[in-house]
């Protein structure tokens, strides 16, 4: 009996003990990560300018929310009331719906951001948003050992955590990286519920999906993913009606989000309030799908924000792909039953980001308008988790790649505060992964 129950207490300590170390590295990615992206706040988007026209909006929405006048913005607009934290001239991008102004970004955002911008305007609300994009990569190591173990795991979410594309991205006042955080915590939870199918994590995965649209309407392709194997790993669990309750919470927060929209906007989504012609996706038919197929190669090679340019680590994604395909043609796991649940969650970290990438290509309008790069700062963590299992197997192409990433923001951070015209990116123009209009 008592030989018996000593290798139970051992994988209990065990248990313990790495979870007690995921918890100690969690801190260590969220804390540095928090001052580095305290370090890019501030940093010129355009020659002259460190906000762009949409965070400039998006900030007027939350003044209007502060001080009391609701999310029409028709006031604000008149008044300039800009002014306190954007030197250009704004003009709003949508119609009035029954008399009221309101900006296509949607009441969500707007309304998140209030509590900091009340407590200390613009530089909270960065600050705030900072906060959330690390939390967001502390997460990203978490799923990274769900492939290996650290110190791959926690490197891989620094390396991406570090990139260009992340640091920019993390202070720039746009939903984006806070869907990131959300759809990452949203995909550890659910892989969780495959491991265990109790209706506490399931519950939470669907609370944390239901407000991603919300924020973001371009990030309801990654969150769908998710909602999706959700459903499906409680099905096979004999949990059909955990899975049905989950799958509620969604459906419910979208229908509230098409009838408030409907009221609000006029249509199924904020888009429909914006003043040009035309559905928000400016897709009228098969021809605007096919030209927008270049963009595959432009977001990854784009001197302005290609992916790869800027965060090379990214390329080990394709490596992990290459190790899933790998062990999937080898069939490991008849060998080695915990490769199947390698190869799950990379698999499912992979659709991930193939959904967001999709949704990059297809969906967003212009490259100067909502630029895809916003977009794809969606699947950041989930590519940063994606990535460890690689990272892994190539330590040395790895180490290298990160390091670049690392240079890149280093010499960013540094040459933005000494470049008199605020044009600094690689090799020329506005700081990258900030053309968004």
């Amino acid at each position: 009996m008592a030989a018996t129950a000593r290798p139970e207490l051992a994988q209990a300590r065990l248990a313990r003990a790495m979870r007690h170390e995921g918890r100690r590295s969690a801190l260590l990615v969220f804390a540095l990560l928090l001052v580095v992206y305290a370090a890019g706040i501030g940093l010129p988007s355009t020659p002259g300018r460190d906000l762009r026209p949409s965070e400039a909006r998006a900030l007027l929405t939350t003044e209007s929310l502060v001080s009391g006048g609701g999310f029409d913005v028709s006031d604000e607009y008149r008044t300039r009331a800009w002014r306190d934290f954007y030197d250009g001239e704004l003009r709003p991008k949508s119609d009035a719906v029954d008399g009221r102004l309101l900006d296509t970004q949607g009441a969500a955002f707007p309304a998140l951001l209030a509590p900091a911008y009340a407590i200390g305007g613009r530089l909270a609300v960065e600050l705030f948003l900072a906060a959330i994009a690390a939390a967001g990569f502390a997460v990203a190591a978490a799923l990274g050992r769900r492939l290996v173990p650290d110190p791959w795991a926690t490197g891989s979410a620094l390396a991406v955590g570090l990139s260009p594309p992340a640091v920019l991205a993390a202070t720039t006042i746009s939903p984006a990286m806070t869907c990131a955080a959300l759809v990452a915590g949203a995909a550890l939870l659910a892989l969780r519920v495959r491991d265990d199918s109790h209706g506490g994590p399931a519950v939470a995965c669907a609370l944390l999906l239901a407000p991603v649209i919300w924020l973001f309407p371009l990030a309801a392709a990654p969150a769908a993913v998710v909602a999706a194997a959700l459903f499906r790993w409680l099905r096979r669990r004999r949990r059909a009606w955990t899975g049905i309750a989950a799958i509620e919470i969604v459906l419910i927060s979208l229908i509230v989000y098409i009838s408030v929209n409907g009221r609000l906007y006029g249509g199924w989504t904020p888009y429909s309030a914006d003043a040009a012609p035309g559905p928000p996706t400016a897709i009228e038919g098969v021809g605007d799908v096919v030209d927008r197929l270049p963009r595959v190669a432009t977001l990854w090679l784009d001197p302005a924000f290609g992916v790869l340019l800027y965060a090379p680590f990214l390329a080990l994604g394709f490596g992990s792909l290459w190790l899933l395909w790998q062990s999937r043609r080898d069939r490991l796991s008849r060998a080695f039953p915990a490769a199947v649940d390698v190869e799950v969650a990379a698999g499912f970290l992979a659709a991930i980001c193939a959904a967001t990438f999709v949704a990059a290509v297809v969906f967003v309008p212009s490259l100067g308008g909502r630029v895809p790069a916003e977009t794809l700062a969606v699947a950041l963590p989930c590519a940063a988790g994606l990535c460890a299992w690689a990272l892994r197997r190539w330590v040395r192409l790895g180490t290298v790649l990160a390091a670049i990433g690392v240079a890149l923001t280093c010499w960013m951070l540094v040459a933005a505060r000494l470049d008199g015209d605020g044009a600094v990116s690689p090799p020329r123009g506005s700081v990258p992964w900030a053309q968004i209009d």
